[in-house]
Parts: structure tokens; sequence; C-alpha cells
């Protein structure tokens, strides 16, 4: 039987169509998880896909804002997520057993948070917050033991001032609004924006406090780390290349922050000056960071003892090079 040049040629074009049609859906989808949307140094997964990062490392990313910390933990443990975007209080629930673990640092300090409180607030310094009550996230969160550093270190003792978890930041926003509280813990970009709405007046940056806490960390469920490595070094590589795109433009990252965050441009400006030099460039845990870690959940009763460093993170993955 003879196969004409027509027909060896129609089935080669349509094997050559069949492979490009396999390739362009073979990226591996993702989905990244937020404590909170809001937060600009949180946005690198968002600018990678703007930029068209992620097809570079064959994956697909969702962001998914779950509106505070114990819910991204919560969405972690049953596998609702992949990755969740945490700080490095979140090591205290893989010290405690939960099925995900620290595998990258993006964030060397806390210059991320403030503590702010209204403008018609008698409250003018740090020494005025003894004693006030201080809303923030939850019990265990970053912000929880932020405001305990500050009263130890500020010589009032751990409960020198006295912090009400009211869940989300619209929550506490809300409480400090309605004078339900003296004083709220928050993003600094949030904070910058009720600031020039004349809402509230920012009374201190948390970096005082914690300039060797990890402000940001990637976690991963231990189930993915097991049987696909390959996925979380590529998405840790289409992570911190975002970060090098981010650090090497900076008019173009502060437009697309603005639009994602939907605040103006300037409140955008001024975040990006002030928190783009303390993001991390290849995901290293700093040995400072994890010491001030461990301490951390000491200081917060969730342990009584420091944690072997391998049963809150791994450095299986470090340093990351996109």
């Amino acid at each position: 039987m003879t196969v004409s040049v027509r027909g060896i040629l129609g089935v080669l074009l349509l094997g050559g169509l069949s492979i490009v049609a396999t390739s362009a859906h073979a990226a591996d989808m993702i989905r990244v998880g937020k404590p909170n949307a809001g937060i600009w140094a949180l946005l690198p997964p968002d600018i990678a896909t703007e930029v068209g990062i992620w097809p570079k490392y064959g994956i697909e990313v969702e962001t998914i804002d779950l509106g505070n910390g114990p819910k991204m933990f919560q969405a972690l443990t049953s596998d609702s997520v992949d990755f969740g975007l945490g700080t490095g209080a979140d090591m205290g629930f893989t010290a405690k057993g939960a099925p995900f673990i620290a595998v990258a640092a993006f964030a060397r300090d806390a210059r991320s948070v403030v503590i702010a409180t209204n403008q018609d607030s008698p409250i003018k310094s740090v020494a005025d917050l003894k004693g006030k009550l201080v809303a923030m996230p939850g019990v265990g969160s970053v912000g929880d033991w932020l405001i305990h550093s500050m009263s130890v270190q500020e010589g009032w003792g751990p409960e020198g001032a006295k912090p009400l978890a009211l869940g989300s930041s619209e929550a506490n926003i809300a409480a400090l609004r309605t004078h339900q509280v003296d004083a709220t813990i928050g993003s600094a970009e949030t904070m910058y924006l009720l600031e020039s709405q004349h809402v509230v007046r920012i009374v201190v940056n948390m970096a005082k406090y914690q300039p060797n806490f990890f402000g940001h960390t990637i976690t991963a469920r231990n189930k993915l780390i097991a049987s696909n490595p390959d996925l979380v070094e590529r998405f840790l590589k289409g992570f911190f290349a975002s970060v090098a795109y981010m650090k090497a433009n900076r008019d173009k990252t502060i437009e697309m922050s603005a639009r994602f965050l939907r605040v103006d441009p300037a409140i955008v400006a001024r975040t990006y000056d002030e928190q783009m030099p303390g993001l991390e460039e290849d995901g290293t845990f700093d040995p400072k960071g994890i010491e001030v870690a461990k301490q951390s959940l000491i200081d917060m009763g969730i342990l009584t003892e420091k944690p072997a460093t391998d049963k809150i993170l791994t450095t299986r993955f470090l340093p990351v090079k996109p």
C-alpha cells in the first residue's frame, strides 16, 4: 500500500500539533496561601505571574488570600494550598508537629510591621503604650510575639502592653477606630495608607525590637517535599527570580504593586524604598534569625526548650539559584 507524501505530512503535522498542545498544558499548578493579600512583601508570586516568570519553570501559580495566619495553617494542613507565605513565628506549628515546614526565608527583619494608634489618641510615643490594649491577629502570631518583645525590651515585663486577639487586620482596625483598643499592630503599608487619610498615627516600627527576625518565610507541605521535591525547587527559583526582578525594576514594580494592592502609588513607593532592601535574594536562613525564632517559641510559651533546627526548617533547597 502506497502512502502519499501529503498523508505523511498530515500525520507529521498532527503529531507536531499534539506535541505542542501537550507542552502547552504541561505546566504544574501551584496554590500559594497568603495570610493577608494586602501585604506588599507577599507580592513576588503575583509579580512573577505578571511578568511571565513562572512559565520559565513550568509552573502556573494561584495565590489565595486566607485572611489570617491560622486559616493559612489550616489550609496547609488540609492540602488546600501547597505553599504558605508567613513569618518566623509559624515555625512553632511545625515544632508542635504540623505537617509543613519552612523551606526559605525572604525578609530578614520585622520592618514590615508597625504599631499605630488613632490620630486623636493621647499615645505619642512607645513609652505611652505601657499597659495599653493592642489589637493583633491571634495568639501565637508574629504580632503577639512582637508586642511581647517590645514589652520586655522596654523594661515593662512580658505583660507590659496587653495584646488582644481579634483575627483579621480589618477587625483590628475597626476596633481601633471605634476606640475599643488603644492601638493595633499591623502591616506597614496598611498603616501608611491610613496615616495618609489621617485615620492613624504610626508609633513605632517593630524592626527596632527584632532586627534579626525572619519577617517572612516560605512554608511547604511535607507531603509535597517528599513526593515532588523538583516542584518545590522550581517554585523557589521562580519566587526568588521575581524578587530579583523587583529589586532591578523599581518603577515597574511600584506600578504593578499599586494595582494589585489597590492603593496610591505614593504609598507603594514608600513601602518599596523601606522594605525592598530587607528582602532576601536566595532564601538562606540567617543563623542569628534561627536562634531568634527558636527563642520566640519559648517566649510565647509554645515550647519549653529550644527545638533542633531541622524540626522547624529545612535547608535542603538552599541557597536558591534562579
